[in-house]
């Protein structure tokens, strides 16, 4: 007979809501009560909140100081003093790493929610040396934590509105409780890493599986009553024997597949991936648990006492009072707009699908559906055509490609299970996948634009270079995981925790220099036109932080370059800064960058194939020389591109700084930023295991100072905290000598104004250096695929890339507007006569504007071929035509295709 399902609506013995009170930490025996005798001369609220939060005396000390310190430095204290008491009591145990109290005690002491409490925190850093490192990250970690569970609450929310039918006697919010309680306890104990949201959502789709099919069939909607497996596996006859040793081991769990199945598809989660979630994350959970077995229903008071000791020794936030919708973790208001807010339908007049609502998770995993369905389907092995490029190598380099994927395979995915949690090596193997089939894709596309560039197939050196490999394979799992959200900057680029895996971890696994990973950067996203705007811009932070602190530290490849080339250039600079007011053009690809001189012995490369013209970087790489004439080495591409980005990354950020604090001196900007530029190209050492913005401070403090302009370093830090990716460690911990670190001030005064001191003075004479030119600053270096681009000297008209037919709808803006997407179906055919009406009556107006004498206003430019060129303005010859040639060439397009779909009846049907 099928096993007998059992009642869990109501407990046995009601759980009480956790309180400050009830949920005191562990160490409250331990710590010894507050003697008033020492206390006297402090504020009796502030020591009775000590009191309530179990504080020692010496914490109780330290906190009272700290607190003293801040009021001298405030001029008015924001909100009221307790709360910002329990700011101080946190930073204090923080630094002590004494916690007597859990994050949700002191909010409910303090009368906070858990945003406003990290906000309160934070205002306490008045003389910007209050939060340590230690603090910011315990900070910066419970604010992520805290987003994933909102997140995960929020749609753990939605899915149950689908799964359970309302009851009478509301048994179905116990259930839910339960359910959301067991999922808190599961993902504490299985992950270590607690702010991954996709492994996290899997986790709770098991756990609802768990449930559901425990639950009566009132409890559940039609749809999961039909989903439940109508057959049970009957109990089998066994032998004393068997009998006797299945008693010493768990019971065996039947997972229900079809429900799991249901599960997925309504949630839109990979089927495959819950299913390993399930099989080695919860199943070990399941087993941890000596209460659970596969034909009893979790007990209620078990799971609370266990969640309870979890959450006690976590010193963390009650995930439980997400579901009592405790104030404690409510966002602000406008924040939950924010989280909720949906993208608008489609207008009644429009054609196109309607767009389904986008959640944190629902965006994230729709990411994740877009990237796999991009990929190509022949598994982890390269395509036919890019098998033939190899063998068309000189050296064919298949069974290298091979060995090392084999080889980082296995380093990837150990050091991502233990990044993760315990036996969590089956996800770093399901990401890797994903990354050998980008990394085979952007290969072909790489190879097929250098053949077309260079007409040769023989590409033996750069094929045969493991930097250039890995590199690639680096980039390309870098994007599977910034996919997932697994890699992310939320931190501000600062230091690495043991479980967090975002950017530089890559690169420390696949034991890569960062310096030779930017080489491959650009043209990855050249060669993958399918990249979200998202992950354009993640890679495009990896490329700053390599830029700004990566690619200088000790051991870099790009010392020892700058270093040939300052030899070889007799006082040549690296980048002259001629070129930096000129658009920042360049056609080297990835294979000009890993073949252009490097330093001696860093490849051992196969030996070259006889030259065959045309000669080609990738192919073969000689430099002739004319006779009697000493060899020299010719300039690095990839160290001259690589100072052309720095130089225009060094002055966007000085340009943000100097806005904020010298908007009153404007003539003092092009004098800091030559002094600047200067450091960089001639001073470069002073980069050595340091940040970009140590130099930039630095810069603005010493020109201010010799130009008689009153602005301290303080004011400097303030606003630098305030720009974007920025993090407090940048001036807080500056190196002084190896070993020895201090702050940017001690910095500035010990390191920086001696070696500069000269250069420094000179502007200060009345014969200061030549000012270096601005360089021109694009909005951004990547063009973002996903924007949509509107067709000069039109209204209405907006043209939208291709896009892989594998995406989702996605909304464009402005909503309202025409949308061309050329190589796509467009629809139904009057679209281009409203089109062509459109562009008529723009036409009749511009004329009916236009009096004796007028002239059209010259159009704006716009960033419109592939190659990132200006358009040309209208006011220019020619500029006229503009709009009738663009749309002349997407008539042809449109004719193009329609040939095309009728010689292809397969990709007429994926069209429709």
């Amino acid at each position: 007979m099928p096993p007998k399902k059992r009642l869990f609506g109501v407990n046995q013995r009601k759980e009480p809501k956790p309180t400050a009170d009830s949920a005191s930490s562990p160490d409250k025996q331990d710590s010894p009560e507050l003697s008033e005798k020492k206390h006297r001369e402090k504020d009796a609220r502030f020591v009775s909140l000590c009191r309530s939060l179990h504080i020692s005396d010496l914490v109780c000390e330290r906190a009272w100081a700290l607190w003293k310190t801040v009021q001298e430095s405030l001029d008015k204290v924001p909100g009221s003093q307790e709360k910002l008491w329990g700011g101080c009591l946190f930073v204090i145990v923080t630094d002590m790493d004494t916690f007597c109290f859990t994050v949700t005690q002191v909010l409910k002491a303090v009368s906070l929610n858990l945003k406003q409490f990290l906000d309160v925190v934070r205002q306490l850093d008045v003389n910007l040396d209050t939060i340590t490192t230690k603090v910011n990250s315990a900070l910066t970690r419970l604010e992520k934590k805290y987003d994933v569970m909102l997140a995960l609450y929020q749609r753990y929310e939605k899915t149950c509105k689908s799964i359970f039918a309302s009851t009478p006697d509301g048994r179905e919010r116990e259930t839910m409780r339960n359910c959301w309680t067991l999922f808190l306890l599961a993902k504490g104990k299985a992950l270590q890493m607690e702010d991954d949201l996709v492994i996290s959502f899997q986790l709770l789709l098991c756990t609802l599986e768990l449930f559901i099919k425990r639950c009566p069939a009132d409890q559940l909607q039609p749809l999961y009553q039909s989903a439940i497996s109508k057959v049970q596996s009957p109990p089998t006859r066994t032998s004393r024997r068997s009998q006797s040793k299945a008693k010493s081991r768990p019971a065996e769990r039947e997972l229900d597949m079809q429900l799991l199945e249901t599960l997925c598809k309504d949630n839109g989660c990979n089927m495959e991936e819950v299913m390993n979630v399930y099989q080695t994350s919860f199943v070990a959970f399941l087993d941890s648990m000596d209460n659970l077995r596969s034909t009893d229903f979790p007990n209620v008071d078990d799971i609370n006492q266990q969640y309870e000791e979890h959450y006690l020794k976590s010193r963390d936030i009650d995930g439980r009072l997400f579901f009592d919708g405790d104030e404690s973790v409510l966002p602000p208001k406008v924040e939950i707009s924010q989280v909720e807010r949906t993208p608008q339908k489609n207008q009644l007049d429009e054609d196109g699908p309607v767009v389904p609502p986008q959640t944190p998770i629902r965006g994230l995993l729709n990411s994740v559906q877009m990237l796999k369905g991009d990929l190509p389907s022949n598994g982890d092995q390269p395509s036919t055509t890019l098998a033939t490029y190899f063998k068309n190598c000189t050296v064919d380099p298949t069974q290298d490609v091979k060995k090392r994927l084999e080889t980082l395979g296995q380093a990837f995915s150990q050091r991502f299970g233990e990044a993760v949690g315990p036996g969590c090596v089956v996800y770093g193997r399901q990401r890797f996948a994903l990354g050998v089939k980008l990394y085979y894709k952007v290969m072909e596309a790489m190879l097929k634009s250098e053949e077309k560039r260079l007409s040769v197939q023989n590409f033996s050196k750069l094929l045969n270079d493991s930097i250039f490999h890995t590199s690639l394979l680096a980039c390309s799992l870098e994007v599977v995981m910034a996919t997932y959200e697994e890699s992310s900057f939320k931190d501000g680029g600062g230091e690495q925790t043991g479980t967090n895996v975002c950017f530089p971890w890559i690169l420390n696994v696949l034991n890569l220099f960062a310096f030779d990973f930017y080489k491959v950067i650009e043209s990855f996203i050249k060669a993958e036109p399918t990249l979200s705007k998202g992950i354009i811009k993640h890679l495009e932070t990896c490329e700053n932080l390599i830029m700004e602190r990566i690619a200088w530290q000790t051991g870099s490849p790009l010392y020892e370059l700058l270093k040939q080339e300052h030899a070889s250039s007799a006082g040549e600079p690296v980048e002259t800064t001629a070129s930096l007011n000129q658009p920042l053009q360049h056609n080297h690809t990835a294979a000009d960058l890993y073949l252009s001189p490097t330093r001696p012995g860093l490849r051992v490369l196969p030996p070259e194939s006889p030259a065959t013209p045309p000669q080609n970087p990738a192919a073969s790489q000689s430099v002739p020389q004319a006779p009697c004439q000493a060899p020299r080495q010719p300039k690095s591409n990839s160290l001259s591109l690589f100072y052309k980005k720095l130089y225009r990354l060094a002055y966007t950020r000085l340009k943000t700084l100097c806005s904020s604090l010298l908007s009153s001196h404007p003539e003092l900007e092009p004098i800091i930023w030559t002094l600047f530029q200067y450091t960089l190209q001639n001073e470069y050492e002073l980069m050595r295991d340091r940040h970009l913005d140590q130099l930039m401070m630095s810069a603005m403090y010493a020109i201010c100072k010799v130009k008689g302009v009153d602005l301290r370093f303080k004011s400097i830090v303030s606003a630098y905290k305030n720009m974007p990716n920025t993090n407090q460690e940048t001036f807080k911990n500056v190196l002084i000598t190896e070993g020895h670190y201090d702050s940017i001030i001690v910095f500035y005064n010990q390191v920086f104004m001696q070696k500069l001191k000269t250069n420094i003075l000179q502007h200060a004479s009345t014969r200061p250096p030549p000012i270096s030119p601005i360089p021109q600053i694009p909005c951004s270096p990547y063009k973002i695929p996903s924007s949509p681009l509107r067709v000069p000297g039109s209204n209405n008209i907006y043209i939208s890339p291709l896009k892989s037919r594998h995406m989702s709808p996605i909304p464009m803006t402005p909503r309202s507007r025409m949308l061309v997407s050329i190589g796509e179906s467009f629809g139904v055919s009057n679209r281009f006569q409203k089109i062509n009406q459109m562009v008529n009556s723009s036409e009749r107006s511009n004329k009916r504007n236009m009096g004796p004498g007028a002239t059209l206003k010259p159009l704006k430019k716009l960033r419109f071929d592939v190659d990132g060129q200006d358009e040309a303005d209208s006011s220019k010859p020619g500029g006229d035509s503009t709009l009738i040639q663009k749309l002349t060439e997407m008539s042809s397009t449109w004719s193009r295709m329609n040939e095309q779909k009728k010689e292809d009846p397969e990709t007429r049907d994926e069209s429709q």
